[in-house]
């Protein structure tokens, strides 16, 4: 069970992730603002978030990138960049199974049926989710 102090340090870290998402984070660096372990902060991130921290921050960073590619003026390498990721394959196959479709892919379909969606829904109607193998 995580303490409530310990959820405290956690938000601060999960804060940090979802304002510098494109920034070189590592664990130590985020262990070291929740004021953990790397160890304990891994552990107690995952038991309060459902997730690891590096699978949030990856889920942050394909949550931008499906913004920028709607707006098709970047490139996919321009939108991998600029979301933090520095390679081009790590974030073609997690942007690909958190989605369901390719980075390139989703920046060709029309994306017309969520002009009309208010921006709040829309962060929760395209938020990447994780998908279980069937």
């Amino acid at each position: 069970m995580v303490s409530v102090e310990d959820v405290v340090r956690l938000r601060q870290a999960r804060d940090r992730m979802d304002r510098e998402y494109a920034e070189p984070l590592d664990i130590a660096a985020l262990a070291a603002t929740a004021l953990m372990s790397p160890g304990h902060f891994q552990r107690s991130f995952r038991a309060e978030y459902g997730e690891t921290p590096y699978a949030y921050l990856m889920t942050r960073r394909v949550e931008r990138a499906k913004a920028l590619l709607r707006r098709g003026d970047l490139s996919v390498t321009e939108v991998c960049m600029a979301v933090g990721c520095t390679s081009l394959g790590s974030f073609s196959s997690r942007f690909t199974e958190l989605v369901g479709e390719t980075p390139s892919a989703y920046r060709a379909r029309s994306h017309e049926e969520s002009a009309v969606i208010p921006p709040c829904v829309l962060r929760t109607y395209t938020r990447p989710k994780r998908r279980r193998p069937t």
